[in-house]
């Protein structure tokens, strides 16, 4: 992957499914030429159900959507104050296998967190990054034709409540924590994501990383 700069777009509050449906649309058009991007972002408030998930999970949705979608996992929730990055990765072309890109993830994650003072770790046999029992990062991605898209959800500074309302990614009981009450004080949602953005691209072998002007196609309203 020598010499290949990592691009990033920083978007903003977006509707989920617009931004999924983009990502679709640029996992199946993108050729080997493709640059590779990460998406930073937050959504409003939704509930995203995997390809494996099961109903059992969603305990109490009330008035928050659910979304049946294409990646791995169970059921996890998207929120305001939550940092989402979406990885559109050429994982062929970095010569990586699914298990080695989850852990290069999640290490960058640690490291992003350690540099909060956060003693964060991965579970081998729960993906994501926990503080002491409580997890604060999820995973969840999706190969196709040997490229990725979906990724990484951060908890900074939302509210925790409608985590309540499920069973976070599959997993009753348990605990859900974020940046904030990790460290007691208040969190630059942008910084977060430049010192992430630095932890990913270095990880996985970028040579570097550049902002990417403009924002993506939704075919419908973001």
């Amino acid at each position: 992957m020598a010499g290949q700069v990592l691009g990033i777009r920083e978007l903003g509050r977006l509707s989920y499914e617009p931004v999924w449906h983009a990502m679709q649309r640029f996992t199946n058009e993108r050729d080997a030429s493709t640059p590779d991007e990460l998406w930073l972002l937050e959504h409003p408030p939704v509930f995203t159900q995997g390809q494996a998930g099961k109903p059992e999970h969603l305990l109490l949705p009330g008035d928050i959507p659910v979304v049946k979608v294409d990646r791995g996992g169970q059921v996890t929730y998207h929120g305001p104050g939550q940092l989402v990055v979406y990885l559109l990765l050429d994982v062929r072309r970095l010569g990586l296998g699914v298990r080695e890109l989850v852990s290069r993830i999640e290490r960058s994650l640690v490291e992003v967190l350690a540099s909060y003072a956060v003693d964060a770790y991965p579970k081998a046999d729960a993906p994501g990054v926990y503080v002491g029992d409580a997890k604060i990062a999820s995973l969840g991605l999706r190969i196709r034709n040997g490229r990725s898209f979906h990724g990484l959800a951060l908890n900074l500074d939302m509210d925790l409540q409608p985590f309540a309302r499920i069973n976070p990614c599959g997993y009753a009981g348990l605990r859900m924590t974020q940046l904030r009450d990790e460290t007691a004080g208040s969190v630059n949602f942008n910084e977060v994501g430049r010192r992430l953005s630095d932890q990913l691209a270095r990880h996985l072998d970028y040579a570097g990383h550049r902002p990417l002007a403009g924002g993506i196609e939704c075919h419908e309203q973001c």
